[in-house]
């Protein structure tokens, strides 16, 4: 079958960043569901490893953690969905990835695809849905936010992928305040368009901007960007026990000016189910499930912005040089 992939971690730039390449078709596990592959969202992650990850020792690395499709096939212990099912998924970042004809995923971190959207426009979300969703319900446990209290949500880089559908999440789910961070006037505008009830800029101080706007601590942060950075900002804003959640990979991260607010800290991996099995894996399935029903319903919009017709090296080398550029609103899909 057809793919793309890539046998040594290059720049963008180079010939070899991503090539195409013929592979034999995945064997199916119990639990897995064979997906032809439609549509690809490119991000973050994706460019990471294609500059920095592992690279089987027989073969090219295969990467793509955002897809859109339809089941071609089921493992024999797979009951959730059936051949021509349209299926959403990001999947798990220790098997090979997306950007191939064909892909064997564990059902029970895929989901039944919104029959609102085509699949351009489904694979803009899976990924950045599941962590957020995570992020907001598993580590925050925002959820249990006392109704009674006006509390506040405060998203760094809010602009981007997880930020656009956490945004959604928290305005729609919650009752929180929501307040999104952004520089640029049409950063701004998309953060407030996707559900945050306030912005403020980043590269100001921010207990001045939110003192303007009545607010004088928030309690929850979630951290999408340039953590070990905002860090002083954080604790300055932060109400003693509020919480913290982090999505990037800071290369060190100093909490010691969270422990006087005793604020506590939560990793988010949305890889951390399928890569260890864990008994909730499942939930991953069903928040997917969930959201395309909230997406259906019209509470939650995709978050494509930018559309590669042309699933091959070439379109997804466009795809990974617009996430590299580091200005991206929204999403960049390629596909077939």
């Amino acid at each position: 079958m057809k793919a793309i992939g890539f046998y040594s971690n290059q720049a963008i730039d180079h010939p070899q960043a991503l090539q195409d390449i013929e592979v034999p078709e995945p064997t199916l596990r119990d639990h897995d569901i064979l997906v032809e592959v439609r549509a690809v969202s490119v991000n973050p992650v994706d460019t990471k490893v294609r500059k920095h990850g592992d690279i089987p020792a027989d073969g090219a690395r295969i990467i793509g953690w955002d897809a859109a499709g339809i089941v071609r096939a089921t493992g024999p212990l797979a009951t959730r969905f059936k051949p021509g099912d349209r299926v959403w998924y990001a999947g798990d970042i220790t098997r090979p990835g997306s950007n191939s004809e064909l892909q064997a995923v564990d059902e029970r971190v895929v989901g039944p695809m919104p029959t609102s959207l085509d699949f351009a426009e489904a694979a803009s979300l899976p990924l950045t849905a599941i962590t957020a969703w995570e992020l907001l319900f598993d580590r925050l446990r925002i959820h249990e936010a006392d109704p009674t209290e006006n509390q506040v949500l405060l998203v760094t880089g809010a602009a981007g992928g997880v930020g656009s559908i956490l945004t959604q999440l928290a305005r729609r789910l919650t009752g929180v305040t929501v307040i999104g961070t952004a520089s640029r006037a049409e950063t701004r505008d998309w953060v407030l368009q996707h559900g945050a009830h306030h912005v403020i800029d980043h590269s100001q101080p921010w207990e001045d901007q939110l003192k303007a706007l009545g607010i004088e601590s928030v309690d929850y942060v979630a951290g999408l960007n340039a953590s070990a950075v905002y860090v002083p900002q954080i604790a300055a804003v932060m109400r003693p026990e509020g919480k913290f959640a982090l999505i990037d990979d800071p290369k060190a991260l100093d909490i010691g000016p969270f422990k006087n607010k005793s604020i506590s800290i939560h990793w988010e991996l949305m890889y951390t189910r399928p890569i260890f099995t864990t008994r909730t894996i499942a939930r991953q399935h069903a928040l997917l499930r969930r959201v395309a029903e909230l997406v259906d319903r019209g509470d939650l919009v995709h978050t494509l912005t930018q559309r590669i017709d042309g699933f091959d090296a070439a379109g997804l080398i466009k795809a990974h040089a617009l996430v590299e550029a580091g200005s991206m609103i929204g999403k960049v899909v390629v596909v077939r």
